[in-house]
């Protein structure tokens, strides 16, 4: 496969896991609105009108590890297959290629920020929850195997980015 088709390809997975994690960025600040809820009803000693949060909860993040353990292979594969590439390769012809690619890792990197955020906003509203077994420390996991696995892309788009830069004419720079 060519070095352009190869980051193609892994640009299209960039999009794809960003997506994907916008919507669960989303999905996590709905469960941290309900969370707040509860608590402010229990607080009040007022019956907990959302009785099937607990179970949404723990289904919500069993599905995202499952998800995160499907993805890991193919991030593992592509990346070990963009190293195997030369550092010769990476010729200036591909460029703006690799700056598409670039922006696309950074914004994955910004949206895996947006769901830490949210992360942190559910945690603070956790800890003063006792009601139910939530599997927050699964989400814990999650999201520090997400993190994990977004700084090896952002580092990948540098890396190549950078052995792009060598291979360009001085009058490029």
């Amino acid at each position: 496969m060519s070095p352009e088709a190869l980051i193609e390809q892994t640009a299209a997975q960039c999009d794809a896991l960003r997506v994907w994690l916008q919507q669960q960025s989303t999905t996590l600040a709905d469960f941290s609105k309900r969370l707040k809820q509860i608590n402010q009803q229990l607080r009040k000693n007022a019956e907990v009108r959302d009785s099937d949060f607990s179970p949404q909860f723990n289904a919500f993040v069993a599905d995202l590890r499952d998800t995160l353990n499907k993805r890991e292979p193919v991030w593992t594969e592509l990346r070990a297959r963009i190293r195997q590439v030369s550092a010769n390769a990476w010729g200036e012809e591909l460029v703006l290629c690799i700056k598409a690619f670039n922006n696309r890792a950074k914004a994955l990197s910004k949206t895996c920020d947006e769901f830490e955020s949210e992360y942190d906003g559910f945690c603070k509203h956790y800890k003063s929850f006792t009601a139910a077994k939530l599997n927050v420390w699964l989400l814990t996991s999650c999201q520090a195997d997400m993190a994990t696995l977004i700084g090896k892309i952002a580092f990948l788009a540098r890396e190549i980015a950078r052995k792009t830069d060598q291979h360009r004419s001085p009058y490029a720079k």
